[in-house]
C-alpha cells in the first residue's frame, strides 16, 4: 500500500511536469517567448492534469485519504496508551 502510494506520486508529479514541458514546447514553437511560455504552462497544466490525469489523480487521492486513515488509527491508538485507556499488547 505504502509503495503503490509512493509510486502513483512520483508518477503523477513526473506526468506533470511532463505536461508543463510539452505545453511549453508547444508555445515556444508559435514563437511565445521561452518565460511567458512557461509561466502560461504552469497555469495551464493544473486543469489540463485534472483532465488529462484524472485516474492517476483519484489513485493518488485514495492513498493518500488511506495513509491519512491509518495515520489518525495510529494516532488515537496512541493517544489511549498514554492516557492508560488502553492496555499494553
Amino acid at each position: 500500500m505504502e509503495g503503490s502510494l509512493r509510486r502513483d506520486l512520483v508518477l503523477y508529479t513526473v506526468a506533470r511536469i511532463a505536461l508543463v514541458a510539452v505545453v511549453t514546447a508547444v508555445l515556444v514553437m508559435f514563437k511565445i517567448p521561452l518565460l511567458v511560455a512557461l509561466a502560461v504552462a504552469v497555469v495551464a497544466a493544473y486543469p489540463l492534469s485534472m483532465v488529462l490525469l484524472r485516474g492517476l489523480n483519484d489513485r493518488v487521492a485514495a492513498g493518500m485519504a488511506e495513509r491519512g486513515e491509518v495515520r489518525r488509527a495510529e494516532r488515537d491508538k496512541l493517544r489511549a496508551q498514554l492516557r492508560g485507556d488502553e492496555e499494553d499488547a
